[in-house]
């Protein structure tokens, strides 16, 4: 799992059938100090999050097969929270 910022919708009018009725995000993950900046992915949306959001994101298919309840397929990566505040322990 990561966190990201949702930087825009993805839209396609026609999408594999374990797509449908899906939305599709644009998540730029954030930078991990010490490390390359992560690409941009798509993930399916599962919280109704939007641009401008931070969010937590799932990038494992059985992780995803199973909050989307069906059974693993194209599905990779999703949304899995929009995140409010992150704060790391003192010391």
């Amino acid at each position: 799992m990561f966190l990201a910022r949702v930087v825009g919708e993805v839209v396609a009018t026609i999408k594999h059938p374990h797509l449908a009725n899906r939305k599709l995000l644009l998540v730029r993950p954030e930078p991990t100090p010490g490390r390359p900046q992560a690409p941009t992915v798509i993930a399916v949306d599962t919280v109704d999050a939007g641009p401008g959001d931070r969010v937590l994101v799932a990038d494992e298919g059985n992780t995803a097969a199973q909050v989307l309840h069906m059974p693993r397929g194209p599905v990779r990566t999703i949304v899995v929270g929009v995140v409010d505040e992150v704060s790391a322990p003192e010391g």
